[in-house]
């Protein structure tokens, strides 16, 4: 897990995603840990990497089941909460 400390840093890791490079597990340091996950709109290629990676499979469920239990936040809520300061 890496520990981000800039908006710079966070978008070089987003912008490096793709299907084969979909999960990246990063900290923010007064934040907390995240997993962020690429969903593409080809539920096809999705199913076809959970078949690949058995640990992709169990991020997936744990996920759910964090968000089913009110532990998750949407994208838009972590970026409202995420300040200048968070990264220095």
């Amino acid at each position: 897990m890496v520990n981000v400390l800039s908006s710079e840093e966070l978008m070089n890791y987003i912008s490096k995603m793709d299907s084969e490079n979909s999960v990246v597990q990063f900290s923010i340091p007064g934040k907390g840990r995240f997993t962020l996950v690429l969903q593409e709109e080809d539920d096809q290629s999705i199913k076809a990497d959970v078949k690949k990676n058995p640990q992709l499979e169990l991020m997936f469920k744990e996920s759910e089941e964090q968000y089913k239990s009110g532990l998750g936040d949407t994208t838009s809520d972590l970026l409202k909460s995420l300040s200048e300061k968070d990264f220095r």
